[in-house]
């Protein structure tokens, strides 16, 4: 049977990049992401928001520009896949998943936390585009890397350790 998995999240970052290598010199940032929505609620009679933390991780050139051009508070756009990740907890002994996107393509907005010097002129427009595609001519694309890499990222870590003291 056929499967699709791809995401598209806009919010802002929660934190500053959180940037690493692997042993293998590849680099993993990890972002933190707030994502609004607002519906209107017939019954109270009012809009409604509510907020949803999304923990997103990086790979390679577009982990870099992350670290070097991101920071809490920035908007983004960033589209990925959704990954789960698994492991047994240190102290409990049971079974512990976190959902995470993994993201392939970030597009930088406008928006708060600019360091502009002039006004905000209206309409928010694009500040700035990442993607992992090559640009060698090559009709390819780069789904990044295997899951080899975050297995050496991760040899440091004790086996079957996870919990909450991940390296992240």
């Amino acid at each position: 049977m056929a499967s699709f998995n791809k995401v598209i999240l806009m919010g802002n970052l929660t934190r500053d990049p959180e940037v690493k290598y692997t042993t293998g010199g590849t680099a993993v940032a990890e972002i933190g992401l707030a994502v609004n929505r607002t519906w209107w609620d017939k019954q109270a009679n009012q809009r409604k928001e509510e907020t949803t933390f999304v923990d997103v991780t990086l790979w390679g050139r577009t982990a870099e520009v992350a670290g070097e051009y991101l920071s809490k508070g920035r908007p983004v756009l960033i589209e990925g896949r959704l990954q789960l990740d698994s492991w047994d907890d240190r102290e409990t002994g049971k079974k512990r998943s976190k959902l995470r996107v993994v993201g392939e393509n970030m597009t930088m907005l406008s928006g708060r936390g600019d360091g502009g010097s002039g006004g905000g002129s209206g309409g928010g427009g694009s500040g700035g585009s990442y993607n992992r595609q090559s640009s060698g001519g090559s009709s390819s694309y780069d789904d990044g890397p295997s899951r080899d890499p975050v297995d050496s990222f991760y040899d440091d870590e004790p086996s079957g350790g996870g919990g909450e003291d991940v390296p992240f």
